[in-house]
């Protein structure tokens, strides 16, 4: 909301000299938040002129310019640059005459963009400054031709300063309006916080409205409420005011002093009639909408739309309506949405000399669905889905009566209406000791029924409570938290104390918070990036990634999904991470290393809220909320990785190394490590990963179980190329809370070896089915003890070997804690590991 400082100094008590920033801080410490400060950006000398003559001189680019003489100071006086009375000043406009008062723009001066002012030489003549349009000034956007202040009915002296004239010489703050405080959408809502904070005298604007014999005796316009919001069950109109003035002359211009306030608060100037309405809007907070009384059919009808109905609004957009859609019509039929913006078949126009005035009270909910529905957003509708005052109606529609009146030439009729079903506000019965209870301070009795009365609110009773009636326009006070709330923001936030509380004594961050951190760590220290991604995905993304943990029971879908192509929740984290590296991709990033830890939601087969609730404040019982638990889908924490590209850049000396399977095993056992298990990789089957290059990731500790606790692979060629992406994708996906659970209560480094270590290698034949992992698993148990490591180093398939036979070669590192092994030590373990494979696996040294 922008808030002139003229304006708002009519309705409040503004010191002299007050600055924008003093009313910034003032609003703050009643709980508005600063925004900005808004000026015209103009600075002087800018004063009236009057043209004494002109001469049209076409020039050889086909324009015509005019060469002026105009007078910018009284006779025998200096120019307020300095210079003569009389000017010369090269203008390119023919809208005006000689005689005529403009705006003059002397050297020096500044105008908005900034654009300063200077003595130039331009078509052969010097021009001693500049006549300016309304533009040009920054009160509109008419750049047609320059501004007659004849055309505005001023006839100021020549040589006055325009700034102060025209009413460019103001300042607005803005504040940001919580969407609970709609009242402070109006300067009447402004001031009445001003006063709050600083104490000035208040008057409220529309107890200062003179009601009109119309406005208070109106009657004879047909209204009809024809209405019941069909999902709420709310009469979508609670107040509908209509006044009627005739003999309005439209033509007349709007006075600069409402351009220049309308203009600082965010409004262009339209024309008058129109500028009068949203200036009431402004003033008061209550919208209001104007009709050609001569257009209308009949009387009014306050209604839902008809299935298929359509109305063309005053943007000339054809919309088609929503049975929801709350309309006003006549016997035509739709000529405005209530509450967002009228039709065009009713606007005002320059012809209109009779004028119907709505001021109505909307339902906010029913305002806010239509404007979201239609894309519609207004300066009405902002105001009725935050709430309007009911009570501000009838001043609001007789104050444009009196500005039509006043300004405009019009007479107000008799004719008129008012209908008022709006419901008063229930008392709220505030204990006396609930505010200090809540708020940590002792206030006086006093001071409590002061600041709830300085708000507007009828405070009666004694006793051990007060009763409290919230003033009509405050309809976000509903209970006695939110009076607590008023009485601490009016009598001042910084009475309460600032008292750091003292953080109870305990062990810090528990064993499984550690060990998640420590592998986040781990794996950022290695070069991969975290990413988060939305937990919703399609029912195809979870069929082809879902966990094997989800047991078939169907995902989790949600009943108002953000997107209706993602409406289940995920059951592995591989989806995001996919939709991540592709969007990447498409934006030049080819070498990708991601990370997520996330829940996953796993159904436990009950169905989700199908218990019911207690009706009203009753406290649920026990097999309730058992009942409600079971719905309650698992929720386990699971890592996700993803790496494509390369892994090692291409560079001088250095081949690009491509990203496969082994690096995401590689990470699979970085994490094994940060938690201090053991992670083997089995060969398996996942229908989204390559059949060939697929493990299942089966963890334990020392002594503990085997715990399968996810899969590491590449993606299926064919997904990727449906995806989008490079050929080679390589996934993994752990399931941190399973992984955790196995792991040890400490994680001990190992000691560092004082002997030597001897090294052989060990080549097995084996037949092409049976899995390299689990021939080392046979030779690692064969070897004992002493085999301190073993890596797969060759898989071969080729000559020399029998068919559908591959030679696997292994290299084994053997160590004693007591004494230095020998050859022979070491061979005869290996030898021991090779007939444990034989015998399990058919296995024998390759010659």
């Amino acid at each position: 909301m922008r808030v002139p400082l003229s304006w708002l100094g009519e309705y409040v008590d503004l010191e002299p000299g007050t600055t924008a920033e003093e009313v910034h801080a003032a609003l703050v410490s009643v709980g508005l938040e600063e925004e900005d400060v808004h000026t015209f950006e103009i600075s002087g000398p800018v004063v009236v002129g009057q043209v004494l003559d002109f001469v049209e001189e076409p020039q050889s680019n086909g324009k015509t310019i005019r060469w002026c003489q105009v007078r910018v100071a009284a006779d025998g006086e200096k120019a307020a640059d300095g210079g003569d009375p009389v000017h010369g000043i090269v203008c390119g406009a023919r809208n005006f005459f000689v005689g005529d008062k403009v705006v003059v723009t002397l050297p020096g001066s500044v105008l908005p963009g900034p654009f300063p002012i200077a003595a130039r030489k331009t078509y052969g003549h010097v021009s001693d400054g500049m006549i300016a349009s309304a533009r040009e000034l920054g009160l509109g956007d008419d750049h047609e031709g320059i501004l007659r202040l004849s055309t505005l009915g001023l006839d100021p002296e020549v040589g006055a300063d325009a700034i102060s004239l025209l009413g460019l010489d103001d300042t607005a703050v803005e504040v940001n309006v919580t969407p609970d405080r709609g009242y402070a959408f109006s300067i009447r809502g402004i001031a009445r916080e001003y006063s709050h904070a600083t104490g000035a005298a208040f008057r409220d604007p529309a107890e200062a409205v003179h009601v009109h014999s119309a406005g208070a005796h109106a009657h004879g316009f047909s209204v009809t409420i024809d209405d019941r919001d069909p999902i709420r069950g709310r009469v979508g109109a609670s107040v509908f005011v209509t006044r009627v003035v005739r003999d309005v002359d439209g033509s007349r211009p709007t006075p600069p002093w409402m351009v220049a306030r309308l203009k600082l608060a965010g409004i262009r100037s339209i024309s008058l009639i129109v500028d009068i309405t949203n200036y009431v809007m402004l003033e008061l907070g209550q919208p209001i909408h104007g009709y050609d009384l001569d257009k209308l059919a009949g009387g009014i009808v306050v209604r839902r739309a008809h299935p298929g109905e359509t109305l063309v609004t005053l943007d000339d957009q054809t919309r088609t309506l929503d049975v929801e859609d709350l309309l006003i019509t006549d016997e035509s039929g739709a000529i405005g949405l209530a509450g967002v913006m009228g039709g065009a078949s009713t606007e005002i126009g320059e012809g209109t000399s009779n004028v119907l005035v709505e001021a109505a009270n909307f339902d906010p909910v029913s305002i806010a669905r239509t404007a979201r529905r239609h894309k519609l957003p207004s300066e009405a509708s902002k105001r009725f889905e935050r709430g309007v005052d009911p009570r501000v109606a009838v001043a609001a529609a007789a104050r444009v009566v009196q500005l039509l009146e006043q300004l405009a030439g019009g007479h107000a009729d008799e004719l008129g209406s008012l209908l008022d079903t709006a419901e008063d506000a229930e008392p709220i019965r505030l204990p006396n000791d609930y505010i200090p209870n809540l708020i940590g301070v002792d206030f006086t009795d006093d001071e409590v029924r002061g600041a709830l009365a300085e708000i507007g609110g009828a405070v009666t009773g004694d006793g051990d409570a007060l009763l409290v009636v919230p003033p009509s326009w405050r309809p976000d006070l509903r209970d006695k938290s939110d009076l607590a709330e008023e009485v601490a923001r009016i009598v001042g936030f910084d009475r309460i104390p600032s008292v750091l509380p003292v953080a109870p004594p305990g062990r810090g961050l528990s064993r499984a918070q550690k060990l998640r951190r420590g592998v986040a760590q781990m794996l950022a220290d290695n070069g991969a990036t975290e990413v988060m991604a939305f937990p919703f995905v399609s029912e195809a993304q979870n069929d082809l990634f879902g966990s094997p943990e989800a047991g078939g029971v169907a995902a989790v879908r949600l009943a108002n999904a953000l997107d209706a192509t993602t409406p289940y929740l995920r059951t592995s984290l591989l989806p995001g991470l996919l939709d991540t590296a592709k969007r990447n991709l498409a934006r030049g990033l080819v070498d990708l290393r991601l990370y997520e830890l996330g829940t996953v939601f796993l159904p436990t087969g009950a169905q989700l809220g199908s218990a019911e609730l207690p009706p009203g404040a009753a406290l649920p019982s026990d097999d309730l909320l058992a009942g409600l638990n079971a719905g309650i889908p698992a929720q386990p924490r699971h890592l996700g990785g993803l790496i494509l590209g390369n892994v090692v850049e291409k560079q001088p000396g250095q081949a690009p190394v491509a990203a496969g399977l082994a690096d995401a095993l590689a990470a699979v056992q970085q994490t094994a490590t940060a938690v201090g298990v053991t992670i083997e990789p089995v060969q398996s089957r996942h229908q989204a990963l390559h059949p060939g290059r697929t493990a299942q990731l089966v963890a334990h500790s020392a002594d503990g179980p085997r715990v399968v606790v996810g899969y590491a692979g590449e993606l299926l060629p064919a997904i990727s190329e449906e995806l989008d992406l490079p050929r080679v994708v390589a996934l993994y996906e752990l399931d941190l809370d399973a992984l955790i659970a196995v792991a040890p209560a400490d994680i001990v480094a190992g000691v560092i070896a004082g002997f030597p270590a001897a090294t052989q290698d060990l080549s097995l034949v084996v037949r092409d089915e049976v899995p390299a992992g689990e021939v080392l698993a046979a030779v690692r148990d064969g070897a004992g003890e002493l085999l301190e490591d073993i890596r797969l180093v060759d898989d071969y398939r080729g000559a020399g070997l029998p068919v559908a036979h591959k030679s696997l070669t292994f290299a084994l590192r053997f160590r004693a804690d007591d004494r230095t092994l020998t050859a022979a030590e070491a061979s005869e373990a290996k030898l021991a590991g090779a007939a444990r494979a034989e015998e399990l696996y058919g296995a024998h040294i390759r010659e």
